[in-house]
């Protein structure tokens, strides 16, 4: 696992101030702050930096911090501060972090919350006070559905990864007989039930397991899936049990193909199951591979961080720098930020990202891929996978 960035002490928001103490350059243009300068203010990251699904919160805050840095650097000064906060990617600790969040009235805009079920518990807190947000990675549907003006998604949904994951099953793989399990997250469930809505009769069954960090023994989902003759698991869920899964089919015999969403993309998965027994395991994600990112971010990330891009790094620092061209341009109220979002076209290094009137993705701006797991433990491109 990565090395953890931050630590939650009893649920509360630690507020890591990277970026020193917001001194401003005074050559940045006119804005709503004293002195004339669009400095002085915070962006937050709002995720998981410790828990069970760390791996992918790091990858993002990671994403996003490197980019205010580069800002910082072009401004000749400390201007925009980052602000973190561990979520623990929990559901029922997201909203005392949250409230955390909005208690700072110099936080313009969020990057996150990266997963959907702590989205659910926390955007409503972040909508009441009118702070703008981009997700990088959350991805179930109902999220843009719920009426939050300060919602955007920078990736697709689950219904577009969805019937990409079933379509590779079906086109690609062949399978006829399916087995679909998730473990009743937000996340894990909302897309198991869009790839067996899609699959139909290739279901031939379906179970629930507990969430990340709640169980280690899945041998009961093991005997199932080896008795109702299924070659594939599409399993909702994310990285750790995905791994322990795989591990214990393995070891049970199972010669099957483990597949999943973007939330078993991450190497913790082979850590989890063995790197022997993780080969092959295919993972469906609504993000380009990260080392074909455009720019120096490959080059630069893996200089400040002394690791590869991972899941979602080049998004958040697209994100991120959404938000920052739009403090450039005087944007320097959440209000003002907010409606920026809403005319923004802008062109990063992972995508190009316009929003529509609900927070989603421009259809015509999303994409899907497949991964698999080789040898090295982690998920390498496999092919891009057509979603209309």
């Amino acid at each position: 696992m990565r090395q953890v960035l931050a630590r939650a002490i009893g649920g509360v928001a630690i507020i890591g101030l990277i970026a020193g103490a917001a001194a401003c350059n005074k050559d940045s243009g006119g804005s709503d702050t004293a002195g004339g300068s669009n400095c002085g203010y915070k962006l937050a990251f709002f995720g998981a930096l410790t828990g069970s699904a760390a791996n992918l919160g790091v990858n993002i805050e990671q994403g996003f911090e490197l980019a205010v840095e580069q800002y910082n650097k072009q401004k000749g000064s400390d201007c925009i501060t980052v602000a973190k906060f561990d979520s623990q990617g929990a559901a029922e600790v997201a909203p005392g972090v949250a409230r955390s969040l909005v208690a700072d009235k110099k936080i313009l805009g969020v990057v996150g919350p990266p997963f959907s079920g702590e989205s659910e518990a926390a955007n409503p807190i972040f909508d009441s006070a009118g702070i703008p947000i981009i997700t990088p990675s959350a991805t179930r549907t109902s999220l843009s559905a719920s009426g939050w003006k300060v919602f955007h998604r920078a990736v697709a949904n689950d219904d577009a990864q969805g019937p990409a994951a079933a379509t590779y099953i079906k086109d690609v793989m062949k399978a006829q007989k399916v087995f679909v399990a998730d473990d009743q997250s937000a996340y894990g469930a909302g897309l198991a039930d869009v790839v067996k809505s899609k699959l139909g009769a290739l279901v031939v069954q379906t179970d629930k397991t507990e969430g990340d960090g709640k169980q280690t023994d899945f041998s009961a989902l093991v005997q199932k899936v080896q008795s109702s003759g299924a070659t594939a698991l599409f399993y909702g869920g994310y990285y750790t049990n995905a791994g322990i899964i795989r591990k214990q089919l393995t070891a049970a015999g199972w010669k099957g193909t483990l597949l999943g969403g973007d939330g078993m993309k991450d190497p913790g998965l082979s850590k989890a199951s063995g790197t022997a027994a993780a080969i092959g395991t295919v993972v469906t994600c609504p993000c380009s591979p990260p080392e074909a990112a455009g720019g120096t971010f490959v080059n630069d990330y893996k200089a400040k961080w002394n690791v590869a891009a991972g899941t979602y790094s080049d998004v958040a620092f697209d994100a991120a720098n959404i938000f920052l061209q739009g403090i450039d341009a005087g944007n320097t109220t959440t209000e003002k930020l907010n409606t920026y979002l809403s005319t923004v076209n802008y062109k990063g290094i992972a995508n190009t990202y316009k929003f529509t009137d609900k927070g989603e993705l421009d259809p015509s701006l999303i994409k899907v891929w497949a991964f698999k797991f080789d040898q090295s433990g982690d998920a390498v491109k496999d092919q891009e996978i057509k979603t209309s």
